[in-house]
């Protein structure tokens, strides 16, 4: 067997594998030009799924597996590789914990007033007479309830919230109090504190906040964006904090990343922005390869068993 990676990964994982698995041929490359030379050897590619094309697809003669090292496989060439019957799965799940914490700090930040209190701090102000605030008690409605968003709604109850969980079913889950379809979030958005939308980019979903959603919500809601950036309009976010519709926005993603440096978001003191970080952890290489390693024995022994497989007809 060839596994060929096509990312950068750290050495003690590359050292791991090939001396657990001596009996495999490993090429690590550090981008796609570099590993575009091996891709007809290769039977398995490692990728974080945004460097693959049909033309790559078409060159890797012999390759029946593609293991994504991230969640997001939207910039996968799904047609070339339905039509090759190739096997595509991810690591579905490995950024609930740097999410969740993402999650809890950021309306954490917004209610303690961090920003003003750094503020004060590197200008010497001494003021007791911040506004700051609890989420202790508040109603949470979490879009899209698949693991990362089960894991906000867990640390959620730490804190004693009201959790309403959103997805395409509507079937219950771990940790919600409520579970309702997409179709039904009209009749609940009104009555919650924070919206976290963590819904991944499909057709599906793509502008899924409309500007109804936002003229439902409480005047002081906190929406928080940690999905993808095109489950709502930069344009429409603009005009719902430019004219105070809610509380604040927590944007992790954006519809086209980097954010322009002019763009008014950065000028906003209702608005908090990161540079789509919330799944970063030193952990992630290693949770990664470890469910790169269930898959790869469901390879060898031809069980089929695999974790995390998706569907290239849906694209999830």
């Amino acid at each position: 067997m060839y596994v060929l990676s096509t990312c950068k990964m750290r050495r003690d994982l590359r050292e791991h594998l090939v001396a657990q698995y001596p009996h495999i041929q490993f090429q690590f490359c550090h981008s796609i030009e570099e590993a575009t030379p091996f891709l007809g050897e290769a039977h398995c590619i490692l990728t974080y799924g945004d460097n693959l094309d049909q033309t790559h697809i078409q060159q890797a003669g012999k390759l029946t597996w593609i293991m994504v090292l991230s969640a997001g496989v939207e910039k996968l060439p799904f047609k070339a590789i339905h039509e090759r019957n190739i096997v595509v799965t991810n690591v579905k799940g490995i950024h609930k914990v740097p999410m969740g914490e993402y999650a809890i700090s950021m309306l954490l930040q917004v209610y303690r007033k961090e920003k003003e209190m750094i503020a004060n701090e590197q200008h010497q102000i001494w003021d007791q007479k911040v506004k700051i605030s609890e989420i202790t008690g508040r109603t949470m409605m979490i879009v899209g309830a698949g693991a990362i968003g089960q894991e906000v709604a867990r640390l959620a109850k730490a804190f004693q919230m009201h959790t309403i969980g959103i997805s395409y079913s509507g079937k219950e889950k771990h940790y919600f109090d409520a579970m309702h379809t997409q179709e039904e979030i009209g009749d609940v958005i009104g009555g919650v504190d924070f919206v976290v939308s963590v819904l991944p980019s499909t057709d599906a979903t793509k502008g899924f906040f409309t500007k109804a959603h936002f003229e439902q919500m409480k005047e002081d809601a906190v929406f928080l964006n940690m999905g993808r950036g095109d489950a709502v309009s930069n344009d429409l976010l603009l005009e719902v904090v430019t004219e105070k519709q809610i509380g604040h926005a927590i944007l992790d993603v954006f519809e086209t990343e980097p954010l322009s440096k002019d763009h008014p978001f950065w000028q906003m003191e209702n608005v908090t922005i990161t540079p789509h970080i919330s799944g970063i952890s030193p952990e992630y290489q290693p949770r990664a390869i470890k469910i790169f390693e269930q898959n790869l024995q469901a390879y060898e022994n031809k069980t089929n068993e695999y974790v995390n497989v998706i569907d290239p007809r849906k694209g999830y």
